[in-house]
């Protein structure tokens, strides 16, 4: 089976390659809650307003001039996205083992060719996988500290989205009561909490949290909660009803109008790391219907450089993901490396409420 090394592992087909095996992936959870959108540059700006309960007409007089209303209060934010690249290098003893299994008709050259391209489409899915660990920092902070911390590879890319502390202030309830802590079943009433919440939220700005996010652990409290089976029982005619994950998810949305969403998928931070979860155990993220910011790709260096270029060898995937490849001839080996800029803005984030419950 003949092919071409070049055209087989370009940036094209690399793409292309990710493009059709993503098409059959579950996806990232954050996207339902964020867009996607691409500007040229570093910069970031986004204007977080006081929006929410809308304020009445004041009555005028006929023939008089008619009062100014004040600005609803909001704050520009501005800072500087971040850069992201890594890359795979196909050496040349790869491309030995590739000729010796295509002259022996190896039948499973496609089996070794299928790995050296999900190991370098890989580096595009890690692309995506940095996007999805700042959605779930802002919206699942530790402590309901607001912000983006990546720290690796002599890089400090920190940014705090609550630097006066206001969103955690009103947005956050972290439960210091053992008995009222949800891994406390026989005690903790989690619709009160939950209700709470939500009467929290919809008094201050009119907004109504819908969704409910939590980790399988956190999950696993409301189904061995009593306050829960109890719901469970008042909502049925038989004596005993056995509770499963759908009676619980049944009876929020009876009785709090909230859709559970239980996010388990992982990432490793890299590759000797253990897997993590994107979303922590032990909190509660409430939201309401509609996107809540927009992930922002810049320009990456690739693509506003190499791609004028006759002889580039770069295509952009995701909108914005760029795929580069350089081949050396000394030693003769085929780098292949993915890059990005990207920050999300969080313009919607004081209609975002955070239970700390254990």
């Amino acid at each position: 089976m003949a092919f071409n090394f070049e055209d087989t592992f370009s940036p094209r087909a690399i793409g292309a390659y990710w493009e059709e095996s993503a098409s059959s992936r579950i996806p990232y959870l954050g996207s339902a809650f964020f867009n996607f959108d691409k500007k040229s540059g570093l910069d970031l700006s986004w204007i977080k307003g006081a929006g929410g309960v809308p304020v009445s007409l004041m009555p005028s007089a006929f023939d008089a001039r008619a009062k100014f209303r004040d600005h609803v209060s909001f704050s520009r934010e501005q800072t500087e996205m971040p850069f992201f690249r890594e890359g795979y290098l196909i050496k040349e003893k790869d491309r030995q083992e590739l000729l010796k299994a295509e002259e022996a008709a190896d039948p499973y050259i496609r089996d070794i060719l299928a790995r050296i391209l999900d190991d370098t489409s890989d580096l595009i899915e890690g692309a995506r996988v940095v996007a999805e660990r700042m959605i779930w920092s802002l919206l699942a902070p530790r402590d309901g500290n607001a912000g983006i911390s990546i720290v690796a590879n002599g890089c400090d890319y920190t940014y705090n989205y609550d630097p006066d502390g206001k969103w955690k202030a009103k947005n956050y309830t972290a439960i210091t009561s053992d008995t009222d802590k949800w891994n406390a079943p026989e005690t903790a009433d989690p619709l009160s909490e939950l209700q709470d919440a939500q009467s929290a939220a919809e008094g201050r700005n009119g907004v109504l949290l819908d969704t409910a996010i939590m980790s399988p652990k956190t999950f696993g409290y409301l189904l061995k909660s009593k306050a829960i089976q109890s719901a469970v029982l008042s909502q049925n005619l038989t004596a005993n009803v056995f509770v499963t994950r759908q009676t619980v998810t049944n009876v929020l949305q009876n009785l709090l109008g909230l859709r559970v969403l239980v996010y388990r998928k992982q990432y490793r931070e890299n590759q000797k790391s253990d897997p993590a979860a994107y979303y922590p155990d032990d909190y509660v993220t409430l939201v309401p219907s509609g996107k809540l910011g927009t992930v922002w790709r810049g320009t990456t260096p690739e693509e506003a450089d190499l791609m004028a270029k006759r002889d580039a060898d770069v295509y952009i995937v995701d909108n914005g993901i760029a795929v580069n490849r350089i081949i050396t001839s000394h030693p003769v080996n085929t780098e292949i490396y993915a890059s990005e800029i990207v920050l999300p803005s969080f313009e919607r984030m004081d209609d975002v409420y955070l239970l700390k419950v254990a």
